[in-house]
């Protein structure tokens, strides 16, 4: 009886760590970086460097999501979203978190600098003190530019992928970052307007709360018409072909689809938040085929 509510205890804990890691927008980076890791390389990328250089990207972007919930304990326990966080209701301690997101961090520095490059390690850890300190524990408090000015840090997996590759900074890793950087508001305003009620009630200045609605309305369909320019600057500078030009197309009419239809009414703000995530799903495979399909067609 006893080992069986160990096991238990282990279980639930081990579950409650995963969550803290947020899986699913760790992945969505993840794959962001894939993509940037092939586009640096006119062949195949070292299966060394891609299985290791995301490993340790992965860990790191782990331990700052890991901070996230630390930081926002007070804010997470005011929210219906985040009511039931492992940090908010204290199936976690702050210090066991604290550890928890120390480990993952040096872990993944240390494999980012035994198997990839110095480069990629500072890239990483600037990217997560810019996510978990600078825009978690400052930026998301003070104003309501927060995910404009935050959205940089979040926005680096490409670049670090690209980095893990050729171990330097090149135009194109920071356009792709441009790229993440310009969908990030319009993605995460979406679910600020579904979850105004959430942000007033925790007094965090997100956009709809300090500014209206109609006005973070009017903000993501012009964000949206600058996210249609962006992805079509990989074409114009010849570093993409016409496959994904045709897919960007697409994607950016749909994306104007939903983020006029959530003008309209804020029904739309959770269907526009949730094809904001398949956009860039889509759009950096569309990247990824494109290369592919370019170099086998010039062979």
């Amino acid at each position: 009886m006893v080992n069986s509510t160990l096991e238990q205890t282990k279980s639930s804990m081990a579950h409650d760590l995963w969550e803290m890691c947020k899986p699913k927008v760790v992945m969505l980076m993840i794959i962001t970086s894939v993509v940037g890791m092939a586009l640096a390389t006119p062949g195949w990328v070292d299966p060394w460097v891609m299985f290791f250089g995301n490993l340790g990207i992965a860990l790191v972007a782990a331990s700052g999501a890991a901070i996230n919930h630390i930081v926002d304990e007070r804010i997470d326990q005011k929210m219906q979203r985040t009511e039931r966080r492992p940090i908010a209701t204290g199936r976690v301690t702050p210090a066991v978190g604290v550890a928890f997101a120390a480990v993952l961090a040096v872990t993944g520095s240390v494999i980012l600098a035994l198997f990839t490059n110095y480069l990629t390690m500072w890239l990483t850890l600037a990217a997560l003190v810019g996510y978990a300190f600078i825009y978690t524990g400052f930026l998301k408090r003070a104003t309501p530019q927060n995910i404009v000015i935050g959205g940089l840090a979040g926005a680096a997996p490409p670049l670090l992928g690209w980095v893990a590759v050729t171990g330097q900074i090149d135009p194109m890793a920071l356009l792709l970052v441009l790229i993440v950087f310009t969908w990030t508001p319009p993605h995460f305003w979406a679910l600020a307007i579904h979850r105004r009620d959430d942000y007033a009630r925790a007094e965090v200045p997100m956009l709809p709360v300090t500014h209206g609605v109609a006005y973070t309305q009017l903000f993501v369909v012009l964000y949206t018409f600058l996210l249609a320019v962006v992805t079509a600057l990989p074409f114009l500078i010849m570093e993409a072909g016409r496959l994904y030009l045709l897919a960007a197309i697409l994607l950016n009419l749909r994306f104007l689809y939903w983020a006029f239809k959530l003008r309209e009414d804020v029904v739309h703000a959770m269907p526009t938040f949730k094809f904001s995530i398949s956009y860039l799903l889509w759009l950096f495979t569309a990247l990824l085929v494109d290369h592919y399909v370019s170099l086998l067609l010039a062979m």
